[in-house]
């Protein structure tokens, strides 16, 4: 039965009403039938211009194609790598909820897909991780996390709202006031959250992490989970839960 549902999903997309970055109505379904075939180069590389722009923004016919891309991804890299594009941009203001809502089997088995393929510690490894983020609709993580060796996350103290630069590398790992001219100042240290009081994402975050080897990984995430000092009003706060506040997505 799911088997059937998941091929009806394919079926009916309105292919006439998908647009591209082109404008295009009729080559996005003809591109999935040829890289389905023959795993074409020349057919992959227009397929994601075609579907998803500079600065992540994608088309219509991006969110109709994930459900095939996202069954693709198990035998094919570059359906795995298009597939998790798009879906780090499924909490923008696309109008294809539908298409999203549509294929939420698929997006389940695509994040089992990609917890295995981090299981074998990929040299793509970080962008993996965020895909896996984006399946989980933690979008806000998905689209910021780096690899901790020049992170900054800038949020409103909740105190006094001053502005507080969070900086997370290997430069040092503190909150501080950030000035244009002298740079940060009044640098606290941050203070990581210990992994057995980390929960829901940011332990999932930490332990994935830690179970591939991926220690500078790991011990960003414990800072970025951890706590903060405001260097203005001394203040102590959750880095991530308001950081969170400030600016996950309102799912629609």
């Amino acid at each position: 039965m799911q088997a059937t549902m998941k091929r009806f999903n394919a079926q009916v997309v309105n292919w006439t009403r998908m647009r591209d970055c082109y404008g295009d109505v009729d080559r996005v379904p003809a591109l999935l039938e040829q890289v389905e075939l023959d795993d074409d180069a020349d057919a992959w590389k227009e397929l994601g211009f075609r579907l998803l722009l500079e600065h992540d923004l994608v088309f219509p016919a991006g969110f109709a194609a994930l459900s095939r891309l996202m069954r693709l991804a198990s035998r094919s890299a570059r359906a795995r790598a298009l597939a998790g594009s798009i879906l780090r941009c499924g909490a923008g203001h696309h109008g294809c909820d539908d298409l999203l809502a549509s294929c939420a089997d698929e997006i389940s088995g695509f994040r089992e897909l990609l917890d295995r393929h981090l299981r074998s510690r990929p040299v793509d490894y970080l962008q993996a991780f965020r895909d896996s983020l984006a399946a989980m609709e933690e979008y806000h993580w998905s689209a910021v996390l780096g690899d901790f060796t020049d992170d900054f996350y800038h949020l409103a103290c909740p105190h006094c709202a001053v502005e507080v630069t969070i900086a997370i590398g290997d430069y040092g790992r503190y909150s501080a006031i950030r000035d244009w001219n002298l740079g940060d100042v009044d640098r606290r240290d941050l203070r990581p959250a210990p992994s057995g009081e980390l929960s829901g994402a940011g332990r999932w975050m930490y332990e994935t992490a830690v179970r591939d080897g991926r220690e500078a990984l790991a011990d960003g995430i414990a800072h970025l989970f951890g706590k903060a000092e405001c260097p203005r009003c001394a203040s102590v706060f959750d880095i991530a839960a308001e950081y969170t506040s400030a600016n996950r997505p309102v799912l629609r």
